[in-house]
């Protein structure tokens, strides 16, 4: 199949709109506060780009973000498909008992606004003295309701139920159907919510803020708060190390994208 002319001009008219804000971020952080402030604003390129990512670097600590956003990041993202996939795997293949009202339970608590359990969660990291610690990020987001409802919404298609009970046959332990079994097949939805966890997990802003400090143990997000501190802040060193912030998930999306993308196909085929 072969797209048109308009099919071609609606997906470059799109393109550049997505990239837009990407490009606009690096114009601004190639720039000074003055020429941003000016009307109209700059549409093109400036010479100040590696001195403003030289400051923001410095000024945001920015390896140390990195490195602790990668860390938390991966790990939310390892920790929330491996048990929403066995959590996933449970409530669409096996038998219990309140296996419906558990998962109604569970489908509940996406309704839950976060905000309301933040007094709570603060106060248990307090008590464990996790304050300004990347365990106290890590943990409360290990799992999730949607990743356990994706799961299992895929499993229930894409796993044949025949197939369990021929490894069961063959003697096959839980623990073995599942590495066998469910990991395999469940590949494709797996790679889809690690992708999507590890940008949630990038991004997020509301709880490190308040578990973490930019002095302490910061992640981007939190770091990047210290750029904007000051009676005039400087827009276009905040625009650098925002730039700075985005660039690894560029990158990640640019290596395993022809894996993620393979994945999603090959979920989608039946054979």
């Amino acid at each position: 199949m072969h797209g048109g002319r308009i099919t071609h001009a609606v997906l470059i008219v799109f393109t550049m709109g997505s990239l837009f804000p990407l490009v606009w971020t690096a114009i601004a952080a190639s720039r000074n506060n003055t020429r941003l402030a000016q009307t109209p604003p700059p549409f093109w390129f400036g010479g100040n780009l590696f001195k403003n990512l030289e400051i923001a670097w410095t000024d945001a600590n920015m390896g140390t973000a990195l490195l602790n956003t990668t860390v938390v990041a991966g790990t939310v993202a390892a920790g929330t498909v491996v048990f929403s996939t066995l959590a996933g795997f449970a409530f669409a293949k096996l038998r219990f008992r309140f296996k419906n009202l558990l998962m109604v339970l569970v489908i509940g608590t996406m309704m839950v606004p976060p905000q309301l359990s933040v007094v709570p969660l603060y106060m248990l990291i307090a008590e464990l003295s996790w304050t300004d610690q990347l365990q106290s990020v890590i943990l409360p987001m290990l799992v999730s309701a949607f990743g356990v409802f994706f799961m299992r919404q895929y499993l229930s298609e894409a796993l044949p139920t025949e197939l369990i009970e021929a490894a069961r046959v063959d003697g096959a332990s839980s623990w073995r159907v599942v590495w066998h079994v469910v990991f395999p097949a469940a590949r494709p939805a797996m790679a889809v919510l690690g992708m999507l966890t590890f940008v949630m997990a990038w991004n997020d802003f509301f709880w490190p803020i308040i578990a973490l400090t930019q002095n302490g143990s910061p992640t981007v997000q939190v770091a990047l708060t210290g750029l904007g501190r000051g009676f005039i802040p400087d827009q276009s060193v905040i625009m650098a190390g925002a730039l700075l912030g985005t660039l690894p998930l560029l990158l990640a999306f640019v290596i395993f994208g022809k894996q993620i993308v393979g994945g999603i196909m090959q979920g989608a085929v039946k054979g």
